[in-house]
């Protein structure tokens, strides 16, 4: 039977050609296609504790990495529309235009994710097929060993039995439509003067000195991988806090869907089989289980995540003193190291995994302020943002998340073992020095 049906693939946060199972399934279902992708303009305001939702090094990474999926897309002969426009408003408006049969979509499910899919259905015809699809996962929800509301609360457990029954799916293969799909495309993609920012070069000394989009994963997995073999000595470097090279880099591009989960571990597979198998190669796979732990956790617990008691609903004595948030945020407290981590943070929009759990554990159990306000401000700044990490992480090193040991960090003994000579406080902190004095 002829395809006669048209599909408009809604991108969110997987912003991608290969391996996108919502791409892959509306060019396999309908006869013509269509994208969309909202800059949905709440996210370029302040929100929560007077911080703007979005900052320059995210919307920037945001803006390239939409632009390569345009270009992609055209190569699929599959025109992106682009609006800078709430989705709930944008999305019905194609599908009625348009005359579409099914919206296809990776499923996301906290709050405002959620709340904006069912702002669209009530819009929308019940005639209109909503395709939601669980792709942002290394092991797909329905090939965990666990009903979701089972998930364990310690890592260790969900880790080991993930790794003995669990297996990762192939990656989908993508195939471009008939060139007679292809439609105008007049809408533009977002300048950062539109989303509210001034354009900006880059800090010379950020670690992260790479653009947004596809193409730049795939370069960055090519060179990691087989260019340079860094990942054969990713576990002894991956605490580094200077430089391109110590840990991977992966975080951005996965935050914004730009690649998967899954095809990060099948060529880590393929190099496995070709260079080598080490306690390195492994690590970065252990890493992106724990990446899908905290989606599950989310997953399991929903809006707890966002709570100030965390998933554990513990109680403890939270302050919001303004100085010290201040203080945290600009790199002036009483610790170098953190003010060093900060400093780089607010530079660069990119911090490295050691800096982080350092300033969150000193903003949680040494400032004793509100976890969420810490959490809100790295929403805002990383660029590579993920809801799930970023609450997972922040409730783990505040004692109301899945931390069994609820440990504090010695900040001064952490610099000692990471950074002895100073060489990283010295990166970040010397202009501060001299602007003081």
């Amino acid at each position: 039977m002829q395809k006669k049906q048209k599909g408009l693939v809604w991108f969110r946060n997987d912003l991608r050609v290969t391996d996108n199972e919502s791409l892959t399934t509306a060019i396999a279902e309908n006869k013509v296609v269509i994208a969309v992708y909202c800059f949905d303009p709440r996210h370029f305001m302040e929100a929560n504790y007077g911080i703007k939702k979005t900052e320059k090094f995210r919307a920037k990474f945001l803006i390239e990495s939409v632009t390569e999926l345009r270009i992609n897309l055209k190569k699929l002969n599959i025109p992106l529309l682009v609006y800078y426009q709430k989705p709930e408003d944008a999305v019905p408006e194609l599908c009625s235009k348009n005359e579409i049969n099914s919206v296809y979509f990776q499923e996301e499910w906290t709050s405002e994710e959620a709340d904006i899919l069912a702002k669209i259905k009530v819009k929308i015809s019940n005639f209109v097929a909503f395709k939601g699809t669980y792709n942002q996962f290394l092991f797909h929800p329905e090939d965990v060993p666990f009903e979701i509301q089972l998930i364990p609360n310690v890592f260790t457990q969900f880790r080991n039995q993930c790794e003995k029954w669990a297996k990762v799916k192939t990656e989908f293969v993508v195939k471009p439509m008939p060139k007679e799909n292809w439609k105008a495309n007049e809408t533009e993609i977002p300048s950062m003067e539109t989303l509210g920012f001034s354009d900006f070069n880059l800090d010379s000394r950020s670690a992260f000195p790479f653009r947004g989009g596809e193409e730049e994963a795939s370069k960055r997995l090519q060179y990691y991988f087989w260019e340079t073999k860094k990942i054969s000595v990713y576990k002894l470097t991956r605490n580094g806090l200077i430089g391109t090279d110590f840990s991977s880099k992966f975080s951005p591009w996965l935050a914004n869907g730009c690649i998967s989960a899954k095809t990060i571990y099948w060529e880590i597979v393929n190099y496995e089989q070709q260079i080598g198998k080490n306690d390195s190669t492994y690590w970065l796979i252990f890493e992106l289980i724990w990446r899908d732990y905290f989606k599950y956790i989310s997953l399991k617990n929903g809006n707890s995540i966002f709570k100030i008691g965390g998933i554990l609903n513990k109680s403890y004595d939270w302050k919001k003193n303004t100085a010290d948030i201040e203080n945290w945020i600009n790199g002036t407290t009483a610790a170098p190291f953190v003010n060093a981590n900060m400093i780089e943070l607010k530079q660069t929009g990119w911090m490295s995994n050691r800096g982080r759990q350092n300033v969150a554990s000193y903003f949680a159990k040494e400032l004793l302020l509100d976890w969420r306000i810490g959490a809100t401000y790295f929403e805002s700044m990383l660029i590579d943002y993920d809801v799930h990490s970023n609450y997972g992480n922040w409730m783990y090193v505040s004692g109301v998340g899945n931390d069994p040991r609820n440990r504090k960090f010695n900040v001064d003994l952490q610099a000692s073992n990471y950074d002895g000579q100073s060489k990283f406080q010295n990166l970040w902190l010397q202009q501060q020095i001299i602007l003081e004095k």
